[in-house]
């Protein structure tokens, strides 16, 4: 039995504990804040609730996995979890359009009587190429430790439409791919499902189409009661497996003895000893000496993450029998911003009663590269084409920009990872599970395969088989 260190009780670190916990390790998680869940918080004030972080998750089977593996109650049984369907509707200037959730034909026939016959026919053409990109990634890319030889993700596969010009000079990025196989409407329709990611379309490479794939394919799903539910299930999960959470124990470094990892020194100076350590936050969080990186490793990441700025709005008045979960306005240079999220769950448990509504606004910012952080207001703006009538039955706002999210989870700069993709030469990978420390490995959303809840989750599977098989463990089977 080992001793290992986590350092943060983040989603993903949190999923590394329990698999190790399960496996006979002793464990101890060292998290800086006084809870768990890292960025999957909750904020509630007169009977209103909300989720400060991701308000959906995809790849659910993720979280299947992992009670599986880690107890007798399976996922369901902990929480109570239900699939969007609708799964998302887009405003745009002139359009609107409400897709179902998990049904390629409905899609397809919504797509048709908002933008014209064959929108529908283009969109699943699209998506099913994007479907190669994800067969011929999906295992090296998420269900894996990182290849020594990770150049050959740095190759874009997604298989551009022939006779569309796009791969004359060079592979195409994600925008161009929608204006050149999609166009007008439709094609900001693509680009606003990456854009929801913090990613920027005119950047992006291609296969950057695998995302909405992926939720059109395995659908949106939403946990009653919020998304802190699950970070509430994960972790007593751990404590159930004899996991020890040690919360106001922020990480200072991690002590090194005969060129291996040893433990982690606190803030406050004392120090833990362990078998092995996992750093489950952002690496950037410690002093580089702290987390080495071996030569030759992906390009760094992070530094070009956006934040969000995020409203949470308490509302008078019940929610409409025909409102959609999640609502995408689409909105090119207003305001400095291109894309706003509202969600608006039919959850009796974020409201203090039938008479009243919680929705949460959100859109992709700086201060860590992205676009400047945008004036509330604005966003209350672009939010009412989603909620008709906002301004007169707001009652009351929260306002939450990249600086309050650092101050709450340590974040740096408030930033928040995107998932690992293929293609641009690498540069939308993360580093390596395993780092040049024998004993030190990373978890969570800024390692392999990169950020959000399905994501992070996946870390804690690539972590505990390398620290449980070794460096010849190659991915669950």
């Amino acid at each position: 039995m080992a001793r290992i260190a986590v350092i943060g009780a983040g989603m993903g670190a949190m999923a590394t504990a329990a698999r190790l916990a399960v496996a006979g390790h002793q464990v101890t998680v060292y998290e800086r804040g006084d809870t768990y869940g890292g960025a999957v918080g909750r904020y509630e004030r007169d009977g209103f609730a909300f989720d400060t972080g991701p308000g959906l998750l995809h790849l659910p089977a993720v979280y299947r996995d992992l009670f599986v593996k880690t107890g007798k109650r399976p996922l369901e049984d902990c929480v109570d979890m239900v699939q969007l369907d609708p799964a998302v509707r887009h405003v745009l200037d002139g359009a609107a359009v409400t897709l179902p959730g998990a049904s390629r034909g409905g899609v397809a026939t919504a797509l048709d009587e908002a933008f014209g016959a064959g929108a529908g026919e283009r969109w699943n053409a699209l998506l099913g190429r994007a479907r190669d990109t994800w067969d011929a990634t999906r295992r090296p890319l998420l269900e894996e430790p990182l290849r020594t030889d990770w150049q050959v993700l740095g190759r874009d596969p997604y298989p551009a439409l022939r006779g569309s010009g796009l791969l004359r000079r060079r592979p195409p990025t994600l925008a161009e791919v929608a204006r050149r196989e999609l166009g007008g409407g439709l094609g900001e329709l693509l680009a606003g499902r990456v854009l929801a990611y913090g990613l920027d379309p005119d950047s992006a490479p291609a296969a950057a189409a695998a995302l909405p794939y992926m939720e059109q394919t395995f659908g949106s799903w939403y946990v009653r009661g919020g998304m802190r539910e699950l970070a509430t299930a994960v972790y007593e999960r751990c404590r159930e497996r004899k996991v020890e959470f040690v919360f106001g124990a922020g990480v200072r470094s991690v002590l090194t003895r005969d060129g291996r990892a040893a433990g982690v020194r606190l803030a406050d100076g004392t120090e833990a000893a362990a078998d092995q350590v996992v750093c489950g936050i952002d690496p950037r969080q410690l002093p580089g000496a702290s987390v080495p990186r071996p030569r030759g490793g992906v390009p760094a990441r992070g530094a070009e993450a956006p934040g969000r700025l995020t409203l949470l709005l308490a509302l008078s008045g019940a929610r409409p029998a025909d409102a959609v979960h999640r609502t995408l306005v689409h909105s090119p240079g207003t305001a400095g911003v291109r894309l706003v999220t509202v969600l608006r769950p039919d959850d009796p448990a974020t409201r203090p009663d039938a008479d009243h509504e919680a929705v949460t606004v959100s859109a992709v910012c700086g201060p860590a590269g992205g676009a400047p952080v945008p004036d509330p207001e604005k966003l209350l703006d672009l939010a009412a084409r989603a909620v008709p009538g906002l301004r007169e039955r707001l009652l009351w706002q929260e306002v939450r920009t990249p600086e309050d999210v650092e101050a709450a989870t340590g974040a740096c700069g408030g930033s928040v990872p995107a998932p690992a993709l293929p293609g641009d030469g690498g540069r939308m990978l993360y580093p390596a599970n395993t780092t040049a420390l024998p004993g030190l490995y990373l978890a969570g959303g800024w390692a392999h395969p990169g950020g959000g809840l399905a994501h992070a989750g996946m870390t804690g599977a690539l972590v505990a088989g390398l620290i449980v098989e070794g460096a010849e463990f190659r991915g669950s089977q």
